[in-house]
C-alpha cells in the first residue's frame, strides 16, 4: 500500500501520525529520535529547522510534511538548489503519491504545474514569493540544502521565501547549519508561528579520517585493495575531473571479470559524442565521471553502474555535497582550496563537512572514510627525497616548485577542519533591478513601498538595511528614466508606480547591469544584417565568464595565430611579444566599452560591475 493510498482528507493530526507512522512501520522502518521529533513538531503547527548529520533521514520528515499537506488539502513545496536533485525527489515523490499529485518546475522545465506537491529549484519559489507576495499559494514548504542561505551568489533565493510567505509552515533541513538563532528568531516574529530547532550530531554510519602523501593512483589502489571503494574523488572543476580520470587508468582498480561485467552493462549503450568515447574508456577502467558539464545520459550510466558495484571510482565535482545519487564508501578530497568566484582559498568548514558526510551507506557500510590527498608538489617532493636516500651519492634534489597562486594545506589543515563545526551563516540579501520590477509586477500591493518593507524584513543588520534602502531608491530611478518603470497620475492623487505595458508580462531584470541591456539594445540598428548576433553579444556580455570555455578559446586562438606567423616569416622573438596580446574573441569590444562607460556615468551604482564582451553562444 503506497503513501498515497493511505491520504485521508480532513484527518485530524492524530489520525495522520497513526497512518504515516503506520506506512513507516510496513517499510520496515524504525524512526531515529529526532525523526519523531521533528514529525510532531511539525504536526503541531511549528516551523521546523532540522539539523542533523547526512543519512539521517531527514528526507523522511519532509515525506511527513507532504502527506500532511495533502490530507488537509494544502499544496506543499520541495526546493533543492539542483535540477539533479529536484528531478531525483519528483520521480521519489511520485512513487509515494501518485504522479497525478506530484509536478515539477526548475526554470526549463514544467510538469504538472498546478499538482498539490511541487518540486522545484528554490529560486523558482522565490520568484513565485516575489510576484505573489504573502498571497502565494505555498502553505507548507522544504528547503532542503538550506545551508545555501550562506553562499554568495545563491543565497538571497533561500532567504527570500522566510521574509515574505508569510502564512507559510517552513521545514528547513541541511546537515551543516551551524548556529540559526537570528533566522529562527526572525522567523517566528515575522510569521508569527514558534520555530523548533532539532538537531543531532551522531551520524547512523560514523567517518574515520585520514591523510595521504602518496601519489592519487596509489592511494586509490590502496584504497580499492582495502575494500573501501566506491570512491569518490572530489574536484572543484570539471576539467579536473577528466584530467585525473585518465591518470588514473593505469592503476589497478578492477578485475577482468569486473571489466567484462561493464563491458556487458554498456554494450548497447550509445556513446556518440566525442567526449563520450573517454566516458566509455574510463568506465571500462571501473572510473566514472560525473559533474554537471556531463550530458543527463552520461550522469546516469554511472549511477546505475555505480549502483550496481561495478565502479571503483568516481571522479566529480562537489556537487557530491548535495544529494547526487551515488553509492559511496569513501570520499577523497585532491585538494583543500578551492575558487570561490574571487579567490583561491582553503574551504570553509561548512564546506568540508558537507562533502564529508557523504561517506559511508546506511545499512551498507560500518563506517565512511574521508581521505585527503597532500599538495602534488609535496608529494613529489617526498619521493624525491626518499629516492636520494636510497642513492648511494649526495647529489642535490631539484625540489618541484607549487604552481603560480598556489594556496597550501597540510595535515594539521585538515585536523583543523574535521574538528571546525560549521560557521554562523551569512545573510545575503541584496536589492537589484530584478527584485523591484517582481515586486512591482504583483497583482495586489504592487508598489514602491512594497520593497522598501521586503528589505526591512530581510535578515540585514540595520546599517546594511539603510544602505539597501539608498540602493533600492537609485535603482527605482535608473527604471524610471529608461521607461522600464512608469509614474503616472493617480485619481486618489500623487502618482502611480506600474511596469511599462509595452513590456511583455514576464520580462525580468535578474543581472547586476541588466538595465545596461535595455539601454544599449536602443542604440543598435535593427535593420542591419549583424543586428542579431550584435543583440546576441550584448547579452552574453552581462554574463558571469565560463572560464574553462575562455581558456580553450585563448589556447586555439593562440595556436592559429602561431601557424599563420610561422607561414609569414615571423622571427621568434617577434612571435613572443605578439602572443602576449592573444585572447578569445571579443565581438562589438568597442562599442560594448564605450556604451557600458556612458551608462555608469548616468547610474554611478553600475561602477561596481562591468561588460565581459565575449563570444560563446554567438560562435555556437
Amino acid at each position: 500500500m503506497t503513501l498515497g493510498e493511505r491520504i485521508a482528507p480532513g484527518a485530524s493530526a492524530d489520525e495522520t501520525l497513526d497512518a504515516f507512522l503506520s506506512w513507516v512501520s510496513e517499510q520496515g522502518l524504525s524512526p531515529y529520535t529526532e525523526q519523531e521529533e521533528a514529525i510532531l513538531e511539525l504536526l503541531a503547527g511549528r516551523h521546523v529547522v532540522l539539523s542533523t548529520p547526512t543519512g539521517s533521514g531527514k528526507s523522511l520528515v519532509a515525506l511527513a510534511m507532504h502527506f500532511r499537506a495533502l490530507c488537509t488539502g494544502e499544496r506543499s513545496f520541495y526546493t533543492a538548489p539542483v535540477k539533479a536533485l529536484v528531478s531525483e525527489k519528483f520521480f521519489a515523490l511520485c512513487d509515494e503519491f501518485g504522479a497525478d499529485r506530484v509536478g515539477m518546475l526548475t526554470g526549463d522545465a514544467s510538469i504538472n504545474p498546478d499538482a498539490p506537491v511541487i518540486c522545484c529549484t528554490t529560486e523558482v519559489l522565490a520568484s513565485m514569493a516575489l510576484r505573489g507576495g504573502e498571497a502565494t499559494d505555498a502553505p507548507c514548504v522544504v528547503l532542503d540544502e538550506f545551508h545555501y542561505y550562506d553562499d554568495r551568489d545563491r543565497g538571497m533565493a533561500w532567504q527570500l521565501p522566510l521574509i515574505i510567505l508569510r502564512h507559510s509552515q517552513f521545514l528547513l533541513m541541511s546537515a551543516t547549519l551551524g548556529n540559526t538563532a537570528p533566522i529562527e528568531e526572525s522567523l517566528a516574529a515575522f510569521t508569527s508561528r514558534d520555530v523548533a530547532h532539532v538537531h543531532s550530531d551522531v551520524r547512523p554510519v560514523p567517518l574515520d579520517f585520514e591523510y595521504r602523501e602518496t601519489p592519487l593512483h596509489e592511494t586509490l589502489e590502496d584504497l580499492v585493495e582495502r575494500d573501501l571503494a566506491p570512491v569518490y574523488v572530489v574536484n572543484f572543476t570539471q576539467r579536473e575531473c577528466g584530467e585525473l580520470a585518465q591518470g588514473a587508468t593505469s592503476a589497478k582498480l578492477v578485475p577482468r571479470e569486473v571489466r567484462d561485467a561493464i563491458a556487458a552493462e554498456i554494450d548497447r549503450f550509445r556513446f556518440d559524442t566525442g567526449y563520450g568515447k573517454d566516458v566509455k574508456r574510463f568506465l571500462s577502467h571501473g572510473i566514472g565521471v560525473h559533474h554537471a558539464g556531463l550530458l543527463p545520459k552520461y550522469r546516469l550510466l554511472v549511477e546505475q553502474l555505480a549502483g550496481q558495484g561495478l565502479l571503483r571510482v568516481i571522479f566529480g565535482t562537489d556537487t557530491l555535497g548535495v544529494g547526487v545519487n551515488v553509492p559511496i564508501r569513501t570520499v577523497l578530497l585532491n585538494r583543500l582550496a578551492k575558487f570561490d568566484g574571487e579567490k583561491v582559498g582553503i574551504l570553509r568548514a561548512r564546506e568540508f563537512h558537507q562533502i564529508a558526510g557523504r561517506a559511508g551507506r546506511k545499512g551498507f557500510d560500518d563506517f565512511g572514510s574521508v581521505v585527503c590527498q597532500a599538495p602534488e608538489h609535496v608529494i613529489e617532493n617526498k619521493k624525491l627525497e626518499k629516492k636520494a636516500k636510497a642513492g648511494a651519492g649526495k647529489r642535490k634534489i631539484a625540489r618541484k616548485k607549487p604552481p603560480p597562486d598556489f594556496v597550501p594545506w597540510t595535515k594539521d589543515t585538515f585536523e583543523q577542519l574535521v574538528a571546525k563545526p560549521p560557521e554562523m551563516m551569512r545573510s545575503q540579501f541584496a536589492v537589484s533591478h530584478g527584485v523591484i520590477l517582481s515586486v512591482l509586477q504583483r497583482e495586489t500591493g504592487a508598489e514602491y513601498g512594497a520593497v522598501i518593507r521586503l528589505v526591512s524584513q530581510s535578515h540585514e543588520t540595520p546599517v546594511s538595511k539603510a544602505r539597501q534602502r539608498r540602493r533600492a531608491a537609485a535603482l527605482f530611478r535608473s527604471l524610471v528614466t529608461a521607461g522600464v518603470i512608469l509614474l503616472e497620475p493617480s485619481l486618489a492623487g500623487g502618482r502611480e508606480v506600474r511596469v511599462s505595458p509595452d513590456l511583455q508580462t514576464d520580462f525580468s531584470l535578474h543581472d547586476t547591469i541588466s538595465l545596461y541591456v535595455v539601454e544599449a539594445a536602443n542604440a543598435l540598428d535593427p535593420d542591419t544584417d549583424t543586428y542579431a548576433l550584435e543583440i546576441l553579444s550584448l547579452v552574453e556580455a552581462v554574463q558571469e565568464n565560463p572560464r574553462a570555455i575562455l581558456r580553450e578559446q585563448t589556447s586555439r586562438a593562440k595556436g592559429e595565430a602561431i601557424a599563420k606567423w610561422k607561414a609569414e616569416g615571423v622571427d621568434y622573438d617577434e612571435r613572443m611579444r605578439r602572443l602576449e596580446e592573444v585572447t578569445y574573441p571579443k565581438p562589438e569590444e568597442e562599442f560594448l566599452r564605450g556604451s557600458f562607460r556612458v551608462f555608469a556615468e548616468r547610474y554611478p551604482w553600475a561602477r561596481e560591475d562591468d561588460v565581459r564582451p565575449k563570444s560563446i553562444a554567438r560562435d555556437l
